[in-house]
């Protein structure tokens, strides 16, 4: 009998009562907390000395309530590349954000805090990101991804596969796909390799495939 390992994480966020629920959520869903932190400093000792499976982090940090959440992110996926990081916002930070995915290597979320509905869409989505997946609200993604038509390799997708990329953004799969736009499973799955044929990524795993395509559309608003 194979024992399930416990995720470890890192949760970074300065209001108690937020932060307190968030232990124990995470904690009654299998997760193994390993630090509860409020502050920008804290968080990249946690990250770097702890160093978990996945990290849940607030932008806006003390001492100055600006960007020290993801700075210390940023700082800390630098010392331990391709680190988790699951940013929870309560608003859209288009630099921050566009600073996340640049190094291009997956394993990064950014969910507002006002649009997690339940325990089950936030767990799923903590889950993904420390699998190396994303997990991307879809106002962030219509944020960072005004006029992205106009950049390559973008331009030589058709409007039905830029509508399944940006659902593969959310984290959706092929079969969620299929039921949000009102298609076979087989049709998504078409757009899909029609999307990574396009995207040219070489015939590889698809979860690493989807996590190379959704940065690429995500990065394309970077410009």
């Amino acid at each position: 009998m194979v024992l399930q390992v416990s995720l470890r994480v890192v949760i970074a966020e300065d209001l108690y009562l937020l932060r307190d629920g968030l232990v124990h959520l995470l904690q009654a869903h299998d997760f193994e907390v390993v630090a509860a932190v409020e502050s920008g400093p804290e968080l990249l000792r946690a990250l770097t000395g702890q160093r978990p499976d996945v990290a849940v982090v607030d932008v806006r940090l003390p001492p100055t309530f600006t960007d020290e959440g993801l700075q210390a992110a940023l700082a800390a996926r630098k010392a331990i590349p391709g680190l988790p990081v699951l940013v929870l916002s309560q608003h859209v930070e288009q630099l921050y954000a566009r600073e996340l995915l640049a190094d291009g290597s997956g394993a990064i979320g950014y969910l507002l805090k006002d649009r997690v509905f339940n325990a089950e869409q936030f767990v799923d989505a903590v889950r993904r990101v420390a699998s190396g997946g994303t997990a991307m609200d879809p106002e962030v993604i219509a944020k960072l991804l005004v006029s992205t038509a106009r950049h390559e390799p973008l331009a030589a997708l058709t409007p039905r596969e830029r509508e399944v990329l940006e659902l593969m953004a959310e984290g959706r799969s092929n079969a969620a796909i299929s039921q949000r736009l009102f298609l076979s499973e087989s049709a998504v799955g078409k757009h899909t390799a029609s999307i990574f044929g396009k995207l040219d990524l070489v015939p590889s795993d698809d979860d690493n495939r989807r996590v190379l395509a959704v940065l690429t559309y995500l990065n394309a608003a970077r410009g």
